[in-house]
């Protein structure tokens, strides 16, 4: 590494970090200001705002504005250097402006190396605090309103409830499966199932348990059974931000448990997952667009190459949004929807580096 990536690396990088530090810190303030009402409503601790919710939730915040932080330090840091004619000096001593991208992008490697090892496995462990923190305190009180609800807990195994009260963790008009292929094997079937807390277990008042053997049926009532299921009360509690609290590897092993179970609810996930991988790529192509849109020198200084710093970050902002609004519906394949940002800013990227004046 010569002096001068050494010279640029850093301003970046410092750069970049306050950058985050004034962002994330106007956003705690916009926060808290938001929420303030609720932390005096439930009386809560200072040390418990502070340490179980806010410094949970910076790293966070800090990996979602990565992409508009390390644009913005890019744009900031480009065209300041070019306000002092130092990459006009730079380029007539023979650098070539490939050469001198170089420093950016081992930057925005390092970034994008740490953002991702953060948002693969520590920033999940922070959010599950700050989540906590939210249902308890903020969010109104969960109330499990699904109806006619079914799980496939095992390749032949279905489960059928009409209602479920989480609160109690009893439920109603309970229906026990088994089918081979097409056909109906057994079905148990009882007015409610509780959770015995102690047991572990599933406790089945006033069963019926039916067998099918082709034509003939076999009917069996019992007055009380203790089941162990695929199912837990977990199944019933709230989501709320849930694909935020869980590592690559859980939100894997999650994404996998509910496609067996054939649930229909699992774009979200699917979306998270994929945009942990595209994050990283988005934040070096985005810190090339930086250095290509302010690496000329303007007469009226950097207020212009930072302005449009700001709104080509928050363009990407959008482009996220609504590509995971799309993928939500199931206009647009997670898979995609999660690259899109990326690949578009892919393009216009190079389209700036081929057309751009620089």
């Amino acid at each position: 590494m010569k002096l001068l990536d050494k010279y640029i690396l850093k301003k970046f990088l410092s750069t970049f970090v306050f950058t985050v530090l004034i962002l994330v810190a106007v956003i705690c303030v916009i926060d808290f200001t938001e929420k303030n009402d609720d932390f005096i409503k439930h009386d809560v601790a200072v040390s418990e705002i502070l340490f179980d919710y806010y410094i949970n939730l910076i790293p966070f915040w800090a990996n979602m504005l990565s992409p508009i932080t390390v644009f913005i330090a890019t744009v900031f840091v480009t065209a300041k250097l070019a306000s002092h004619t130092e990459i006009v000096a730079m380029l007539s001593s023979g650098i070539s402006f490939r050469r001198l991208l170089v420093p950016y992008i081992m930057g925005s490697t390092i970034i994008a190396a740490v953002i991702f090892v953060l948002i693969g496995w520590v920033i999940p462990k922070a959010n599950e605090k700050s989540v906590a923190f939210q249902v308890k305190y903020v969010k109104s009180p969960y109330t499990y309103d699904g109806r006619n609800v079914h799980f496939k807990i095992a390749p032949k195994t279905y489960v059928y409830m009409e209602s479920y009260n989480n609160t109690a963790k009893i439920g109603y008009n309970f229906a026990l499966e088994y089918i081979d292929g097409t056909e109906l094997k057994k079905k148990l079937s009882s007015n409610h199932v509780t959770w015995n807390e102690e047991k572990q277990k599933w406790h089945v008042d006033s069963y019926v348990l039916r067998t099918f053997n082709g034509e003939q049926e076999t009917i069996l009532k019992g007055g009380a059974l203790d089941t162990t299921l695929n199912l837990l009360p977990k199944d019933f509690e709230s989501t709320y931000k849930l694909e935020q609290t869980l590592t690559i590897t859980e939100l894997n092993d999650y994404i996998n448990e509910k496609i067996e179970r054939g649930a229909d609810d699992i774009e979200v996930y699917l979306i998270e997952k994929y945009e942990r991988f595209s994050y990283p790529f988005a934040i070096i192509i985005l810190t090339v667009i930086g250095v290509i849109v302010s690496s000329r020198k303007a007469r009226g200084g950097v207020g212009f190459q930072v302005a449009l710093g700001f709104f080509l970050a928050f363009v990407f902002i959008i482009f996220v949004i609504t590509s995971r609004s799309l993928a939500q519906v199931g206009d647009i394949p997670p898979q995609i929807a999660a690259w899109i940002p990326t690949i578009v800013f892919t393009g216009i990227g190079f389209l700036l580096y081929r057309y751009v004046p620089r």
